[in-house]
């Protein structure tokens, strides 16, 4: 396993970081495989675990905890704050308020004492990001957390709770002026059909020290070859899926719409480029982002053991020049399929 400091901090993270936002309800319902997956990431070198506070309305983060007794030092664990709870409109956002309240919430469902990586899951636009520093601060000065970091959606779903570059940078001169933590990572959606963040994201990560722990660099399945012309959809796929988290995904497959028709066309031109250097479709994107000089670290979602064990070796593939070229004739940079 190969590792990369986190942005400008000492912070040694794997380039594969385990996401567990599939474990519980919205994808491995079974608690002791889930540790299973756990602890075979953390035998093959990766130390890096995400979660969230709301992934699988707080059941991810227990799964993590309980994995993790008795190798809790061998872990990074990132966790988040912002989205909505069921404690009504007190019960999300960035406010001190609810930054304090969640803090807590995840130390006890985590089982720890510390928080390696806090993120905002997304910006809150009715909270002033002073507020919001000012509290992350405090709660690193009080043990609670190590490191500060943002996470944000894709730019046309989340509007005002993007975090684009220019807010990354604005965040800086607010932790220098006010002599408040800063930000050491972000988390922007990224992958083959999903190369927004090389227009802003991405050059201000390398300008300005901010590691990039890139989302779905498989594209929700996508890239996994799952989906191809002239096939039914997967019965177990997050396009079927009945459950909560497969409802959020569920309009993004449907495969008559012309932006999906295109994908199914780059789709057919990716096989045979993996095939070459002797890989699977996912491995062999999972490397495309890798190769991105900006990225950190690539979020991984096995649901099952046999997915990770698909995935281990990404982080040591190195793509050739010539495929490189052609995935950029396929989809350009800084677009999106």
């Amino acid at each position: 396993m190969q590792y990369r400091q986190l942005g400008q901090s000492g912070l040694q993270v794997s380039r594969l970081c385990l996401g567990t936002m599939v474990f519980g309800p919205w994808g491995n319902t079974d608690p002791d495989d889930c540790a299973r997956i756990i602890h075979r990431a953390l035998d093959a070198g990766i130390n890096f675990i995400d979660t969230a506070n709301r992934y699988g309305r707080g059941e991810s983060e227990r799964i993590v905890g309980r994995a993790l007794e008795g190798r809790r030092e061998e872990a990074v664990i990132a966790t988040k704050v912002f989205m909505p709870g069921p404690g009504g409109v007190l019960d999300r956002g960035n406010s001190r308020r609810h930054v304090f309240l969640q803090v807590e919430e995840s130390l006890r469902r985590l089982g720890t004492d510390w928080i390696d990586l806090y993120q905002l899951h997304r910006h809150d636009a009715s909270t002033p990001l002073e507020e919001t520093l000012g509290a992350l601060t405090d709660l690193v000065r009080q043990g609670k957390i190590r490191y500060l970091g943002v996470s944000t959606g894709p730019s046309r779903e989340s509007g005002d709770m993007h975090f684009p570059g220019w807010r990354m940078v604005e965040s800086l001169w607010i932790a220098e002026r006010m002599r408040l933590e800063r930000f050491v990572s972000t988390q922007p959606p990224y992958s083959i059909f999903t190369r927004g963040a090389e227009r802003e994201i991405l050059p201000v990560c390398g300008r300005f020290g901010f590691g990039a722990i890139v989302w779905s660099p498989l594209e929700a399945g996508w890239l996994s070859g799952r989906y191809r012309k002239g096939r039914p959809l997967p019965e177990d796929s997050r396009a079927v899926n009945q459950s909560e988290f497969g409802a959020f995904f569920r309009g993004r497959f449907d495969l008559a719409t012309p932006r999906n028709q295109r994908r199914l066309e780059v789709i057919e031109e990716l096989p045979p480029l993996a095939s070459g250097l002797g890989v699977p479709l996912s491995r062999y994107a999972i490397a495309w982002t890798l190769a991105q000089p900006a990225v950190t670290s690539a979020i991984i979602g096995p649901r099952l053991m046999t997915h990770l064990e698909e995935l281990l070796d990404a982080s040591e593939l190195e793509l050739p020049r010539e495929h490189l070229e052609r995935i950029d004739a396929l989809v350009g940079p800084g677009s999106d399929a």
